[in-house]
């Protein structure tokens, strides 16, 4: 194992003190186990937005604190969720009288706590609400989406959940939209390489040089297939054709893009992954309203990239291309 660290038990909270000393005026750790990451001031007369998840996904999820984005976000050891008073804290902290929205992934260990944590929460009073994102078309079929992973999706529902929060909307209202594009965002991956996870100090999984898996979670759940590497527009093409397949885009649809990568591709090679998805989609009717290539959703040090659609309607777009502010959110 070659990585940048000093003792991997305490890789996670040396990362995060290391964003607070980086970015001071974004990020701030908090919470009785340090596990607690926040704005460094509460925003007042808004519906708070917060989220958790395991680390190693950076920018997701504790990444996206800011303007239009959450106010605060639990923080787990790598690819393992936060304990449940991390997010009762996260909670705490952003809410503001107008109530909160929990922005989830699809992972037990994720749901459970939060659902304890929103028990707890309102149990002195504070209104706590859950929006779960469950994008990834690989983890299961349209007849059993709930089973479905939440992987780069979240970087979408979580700029609309944030937007319509600054907007002043109502927690009913800001749950609705968020769930509306909960349901409206489907993504798909493919892994090239294995991470190494720090505490376990050896590659999370074996793959050939000359393989990739489409479909791999990013914590290295099993994909759809493995089989040899093939050039990037018959990769491409095989991603768009699970997505347009789980959910059709007509004629005069317009969509958001993610190429999103998933931690060691170069952007060059993202790039050409947008490039051929563009023509794909424009010749299926659509017209991408807006899109965003780069490092979003990680998996460590994975090489490999996704490809996330979120199918907009007018409010939808309003707020996914709304104003947003942290180190992390580049457009």
């Amino acid at each position: 194992m070659k990585k940048l660290i000093n003792k991997p038990e305490n890789y996670v909270d040396e990362v995060l003190a290391g964003m607070q000393a980086a970015h001071p005026d974004a990020y701030q750790v908090g919470g009785a186990t340090g596990r607690m990451l926040h704005r460094p001031e509460a925003v007042t007369g808004k519906v708070g937005v917060v989220s958790g998840g395991g680390f190693g996904h950076i920018p997701v999820f504790a990444g996206y604190i800011g303007d239009g984005l959450l106010d605060a976000c639990a923080v787990g050891d790598v690819f393992a969720s936060p304990d449940m008073n991390p997010m009762l804290e996260s909670i705490q902290f952003a809410d503001q009288g107008k109530g909160v929205l929990c922005v989830v992934g699809n992972y037990g260990g994720d749901r459970m706590n939060f659902d304890m944590a929103c028990e707890m929460a309102e149990m002195d009073d504070v209104v706590a609400r859950k929006v779960i994102v469950s994008d990834d078309v690989a983890a299961a079929g349209p007849d059993e989406a709930e089973k479905r992973r939440g992987v780069a999706g979240f970087v979408f529902v979580t700029k609309i959940a944030g937007a319509a929060a600054a907007k002043g909307q109502s927690l009913d209202e800001v749950e609705t939209v968020t769930q509306r594009a909960a349901d409206n965002v489907r993504s798909v991956g493919v892994a090239l390489s294995s991470c190494t996870v720090p505490q376990a100090g050896k590659p999370t999984f074996e793959i050939a040089e000359d393989e990739m898996e489409i479909g791999m979670g990013i914590h290295g759940e099993p994909g759809v297939r493995r089989g040899k590497l093939r050039p990037v527009d018959e990769v491409t093409d095989e991603m768009i054709d699970m997505l347009l397949a789980d959910k059709p885009i007509g004629k005069g649809s317009r969509v958001a893009v993610l190429i999103n990568g998933l931690g060691a591709t170069p952007i060059e090679e993202l790039y050409l992954v947008f490039g051929r998805a563009k023509t794909r989609l424009e010749a299926a009717g659509a017209e991408i309203a807006m899109h965003l290539v780069g490092n979003y959703a990680t998996s460590m040090e994975m090489a490999g990239a996704s490809i996330t659609i979120l199918h907009l309607d007018d409010e939808l777009e309003a707020l996914v291309k709304a104003p947003a502010n942290c180190p992390f959110w580049k457009v």
